[in-house]
């Protein structure tokens, strides 16, 4: 039975510090809803009821979209290894490019990585644990390093090139933004 917490614990806040993989949901009143798995170190906890994480160049830019048009997010961690747990936050993001006044002050609290292209400031206004008994073992092989490789192969004009190309709008046409905050 699932359990409702208005405030990320200690012992919450260890779990998902041991996470490899975290999936990130956003939709609109009426936009397709999307749900993304992310990874790559890319998730701090700043405090018992607020999150920050990094975005990095992708082929889609549906949750920068979805959050400035609507703000509602949800991310999900679930055990793979070990006991099992299912922890969501749900709350209020924000969507912080490079040229926003908060990148200098949130950045620090991440390691850089190759096309950073958004930061999401994470705003928690209830959490959920669940059991997690039905979701599969699985053991971590590692991470894949062929996103940073291309990515640094692009170079910054590269990366605006494809943003330009891919990352302007969602899949339903909501702009991101994502040339005019970071150029």
């Amino acid at each position: 039975m699932g359990q409702f917490h208005d405030t990320l614990t200690p012992q919450h806040q260890a779990f998902i510090a041991d996470q490899k993989l975290f999936f990130v949901a956003t939709a609109t009143t009426e936009s397709r809803i999307n749900l993304s798995p992310k990874g790559m170190d890319t998730f701090r906890i700043l405090g018992p009821k607020r999150a920050v994480w990094l975005n990095v160049t992708g082929s889609g830019n549906e949750t920068s979209a979805h959050v400035q048009a609507d703000g509602r997010m949800t991310v999900m961690f679930c055990a793979l290894e070990g006991a099992p747990m299912i922890l969501r936050l749900y709350g209020t993001a924000k969507v912080i490019h490079h040229k926003d006044p908060e990148w200098a002050d949130l950045m620090p609290h991440l390691p850089p990585r190759p096309g950073a292209r958004q930061l999401f400031d994470l705003a928690i206004e209830r959490i959920q644990t669940s059991c997690g008994t039905g979701v599969p073992l699985y053991a971590y092989g590692g991470e894949r390093n062929f996103l940073d490789a291309w990515a640094e192969q692009k170079g910054q004009t590269g990366l605006q090139a494809y943003w330009e190309k891919k990352n302007c709008y969602s899949i339903d046409g909501i702009p991101t933004r994502v040339i005019e905050k970071s150029s």
